[in-house]
């Protein structure tokens, strides 16, 4: 039967991986993985790819790329078809080396490339090889953590998703590593079934009809939650709050106001399919700040416990309120 051709999109970002046929830990040879690495290297500087996340584990790669008018396809036929060459040579060795000619799941909303970026640099943590990814040697977080001369990632666009200034991004994105390294932390059976919750992340973004989705830390978000319209969602929030709607979108710094306006934006963004461009019609700000805003609130929670819990209450009351 042909293969199913690939769709391409020229500057499509992509999340790209691939298994090794025998399962064997190829890649447990230092030098095996910096050849890989170079050849990764070669095809970047060759096809103008962007890496915003990458990882070696012993028999499997993952990288998140921004493609540009050069096809994926020819790059990852080269790499892979390079490498199997360049392995099976040196090792005496025929046949097919990888499990398939790889996988490639697009990414299309800046709250899934930011999971899948944490997903990616998380999984020496959930395979138990370290406590933490700075200390594996072939990941892109080291990369972030160690500002080598010349890094594979390219670290300001990996940045830029989680902050809009490098102090400001770095750490929102360290404290997110942080968390995620608390929570697929534990035995081996407790990482994996964490480590479920951020490939469910990795799939989708909205919840569907099969069970819990997860928020842009990877976390198990409960219940499917209705459809709301954003008018609908800011008014019941607003309600439940006990502010204005009219309070939400003016320029008052009341200490309420600036918590309700917080804890909606991240709850609607995360967790109630809320479109960045529809919050800030009711909010009157722009798409892009209240994307930015949103991803700072997950800093803001990680740091403050009593924000998070009422994060967590209000996300409750809306469910329990819908319901009735």
């Amino acid at each position: 039967m042909p293969r199913t051709p690939r769709v391409f999109v020229e500057g499509g970002i992509y999340h790209v991986y691939n298994r090794f046929a025998s399962g064997e830990a190829i890649f447990a040879d230092p030098e095996v993985a910096r050849d890989f690495i170079d050849l990764v290297r070669f095809v970047k500087k060759r096809d103008g790819w962007t890496i915003f996340a990458w990882v070696l584990m012993s028999n499997h790669y993952h990288l998140a790329i921004r493609s540009r008018a050069v096809p994926i396809s020819q790059g990852f036929h080269y790499l892979q078809g390079t490498f199997s060459r360049r392995f099976n040579r040196s090792n005496g060795r025929t046949g097919a080396l990888w499990q398939s000619r790889y996988h490639a799941k697009p990414i299309n909303e800046q709250a899934y490339l930011d999971r899948v970026v944490l997903y990616i640099h998380l999984n020496p943590v959930a395979g138990g090889l370290v406590a933490n990814p700075a200390d594996h040697v072939f990941c892109g977080h080291r990369e972030i953590a160690k500002r080598p001369r010349n890094p594979l990632i390219d670290m300001d666009e990996t940045l830029l998703c989680f902050g809009e200034t490098e102090k400001a991004a770095r750490k929102a994105y360290l404290a997110a590593v942080r968390f995620g390294c608390r929570e697929l932390g534990g035995e081996a059976h407790q990482r994996t079934d964490s480590m479920k919750i951020w490939l469910q992340a990795d799939r989708k973004l909205e919840p569907d009809d099969e069970g819990p989705y997860v928020d842009a830390l990877g976390r198990s978000t409960g219940p499917e939650r209705p459809d709301l319209s954003t008018v609908e969602f800011m008014s019941r929030g607003a309600r439940i709050l006990g502010v204005e709607v009219e309070d939400l979108a003016s320029r008052t710094r009341r200490r309420d106001v600036v918590e309700s306006r917080r804890l909606l934006r991240g709850l609607g963004r995360e967790r109630w399919t809320q479109r960045a461009n529809q919050l800030g019609a009711v909010l009157e700000k722009k798409a892009d700040t209240i994307s930015y805003l949103a991803r700072e609130g997950i800093r803001q929670r990680l740091e403050d416990e009593g924000l998070s819990r009422r994060y967590e209450a209000l996300d409750q009351a809306l469910i329990d309120g819908c319901l009735k």
